[in-house]
């Protein structure tokens, strides 16, 4: 909240900003911090993601977009790999010594967006409060790095049916604070964002546990979001207030 609070401030005494709401393409990049709830918490822990987003902003300051998102981690709960390890809890590679085997996480999201920009505490009428919805599709897994390509149990087929690979329907909401000025360079957005993804395996069998796995799922993602944004300007706006 404090934050959002200081983006406020910060525009408000911006020295000039363009005079009218406008229609522009937004191109954007962003990076961001989540924390899982639901059936995802029981797989993983808090995760990084990253993404890109084409939206456009209309006179109206109605907002339609879509976005891609990549998510990544380290903090796997569940532990796919007891087969493979010996009774001190270590995995042993193809040559017999302790193997380099490195276990994360990977997902990514599509999503289409409609939201509105309400202005707030900014003289230029294109910044304000930003709210968006959307729906899409969202996918996780586990992901095994062998650099040495020497532990045959997560290669190929046998890594598959370990990756626990989980797909679906997913929707989304975003509350933040968006920010466009007549400079190219100082446009950005902040904010809190939330997933629900409702996901089944798509794998036909879990290979450590023999038993197909048909659980229908409810995967929650809830986190800050930070994106830098190119407005794409036809030409740059001749009118400006000045405080």
């Amino acid at each position: 909240m404090r934050f959002l609070i200081a983006i406020i401030f910060f525009t408000s005494a911006a020295s000039a900003q363009i005079d009218s709401a406008i229609t522009v393409p937004l191109l954007g990049i962003n990076i961001g911090g989540q924390v899982p709830f639901g059936d995802m918490a029981k797989r993983f822990g808090p995760n990084l993601k990253s993404g890109g987003s084409f939206m456009v902003k209309t006179n109206k300051n109605w907002i339609i977009g879509a976005e891609f998102n990549y998510l990544f981690g380290r903090n796997v709960k569940e532990d796919v790999l007891k087969q493979l390890k010996n009774s001190q809890g270590v995995i042993i590679d193809n040559e017999g010594y302790p193997a380099d085997l490195r276990v994360t996480e990977r997902g990514m999201g599509v999503y289409f967006t409609l939201g509105r920009v309400f202005k707030l505490g900014s003289a230029n009428p294109n910044s304000g409060l930003m709210i968006n919805l959307g729906g899409g599709y969202m996918q996780h897994r586990i992901n095994f790095y062998d650099p040495k390509q020497v532990v045959a149990g997560v290669r190929g087929d046998l890594g598959y049916g370990l990756d626990r690979l989980t797909s679906g329907f997913s929707i989304s909401q975003f509350v933040g604070y968006l920010f466009l000025s007549d400079n190219r360079l100082l446009n950005f957005y902040a904010g809190f964002e939330c997933y629900q993804a409702f996901t089944t395996s798509v794998r036909k069998m879990n290979y450590d546990t023999g038993l197909p796995d048909t659980q229908k799922r409810l995967d929650i993602l809830g986190g800050m979001r930070f994106g830098w944004i190119l407005p794409l300007y036809k030409k740059k706006p001749n009118a400006y207030y000045y405080n």
